[in-house]
């Protein structure tokens, strides 16, 4: 989800919500997100884990301006209900690499040499590509791994045939059964190109999704919904010092 707000009145939004079997990464591109107690700003990563289920709040009052791309991970089926957590990396933390017109700077997994501090269940990378103009690149992912591009500046042409993909479009690219690195070209256009990678292990377990929650079964909706109704899920902010890691 790529989430653009331009709040222009003082009525505050969002609220308290439920999350249980998954996990949330919240890259804030632009703008400022949060509360007193940990606020987010431009260029931040979040990653938190629902796990057994919590009680998230983003509440965004007064007048505002901000980008928020939010991706929903799955958790392998042996971690679904891990105690919840949350892991924050702000950008001054992420790792970067600079090299002939190329910056790529690493919120999650490793890329181009650089490993992010990120802890993961589900192996994850992400990475925000800086292309100058006229500049090639060439990457090396896991083969396996569900993997696909979002372009925020500029243009790409993308791997061998050079298919090209534009600001605000998406691109996948080819999934393979083999345990291998599969090469990624990213040539950019004559006004240069800054891209998204998002790349992911598939888990291959059978999930049940509703509303808020992930679960293995219906049964799991059905209690989590429950255990919602009755104040039995904590706050994400209640947890315990050693779940709120601030990298």
């Amino acid at each position: 989800m790529d989430d653009r707000l331009d709040k222009q009145d003082e009525q505050p939004v969002g609220g308290p919500h439920p999350h249980a079997g998954f996990e949330t990464v919240s890259l804030l591109l632009e703008g400022n997100i949060g509360d007193e107690a940990h606020q987010m700003k431009g260029g931040d990563l979040q990653l938190m884990t629902a796990g057994s289920g919590i009680v998230h709040t983003e509440t965004i009052e007064g007048k505002a301006s901000m980008r928020l791309l939010q991706l929903w991970l799955n958790l392998p089926k042996k971690d679904r209900w891990a105690k919840p957590r949350v892991q924050d990396l702000p950008l001054e933390k992420v790792p970067i690499l600079t090299h002939k017109g190329t910056t790529i700077q690493v919120y999650s997994g490793s890329l181009a040499g650089v490993t992010s501090p990120i802890q993961n269940y589900t192996p994850l990378i992400i990475a925000d590509i800086h292309l100058q103009p006229g500049t090639t690149t060439v990457q090396h992912l896991p083969a396996s791994f569900t993997t696909f591009l979002y372009v925020l500046e500029g243009s790409l042409q993308v791997g061998d045939d050079a298919n090209e993909i534009h600001r605000d479009q998406v691109g996948w690219l080819d999934r393979h059964a083999e345990q291998t690195l599969s090469e990624l070209k990213l040539t950019s256009g004559e006004t240069g190109a800054r891209v998204i990678l998002y790349a992911g292990e598939p888990q291959g377990d059978a999930i049940v999704s509703h509303g808020p929650f992930i679960g293995d079964t219906q049964e799991d909706i059905r209690r989590l919904y429950q255990e919602y109704r009755q104040g039995k899920l904590d706050h994400i902010a209640t947890v315990e010092a050693s779940q709120r890691i601030l990298w």
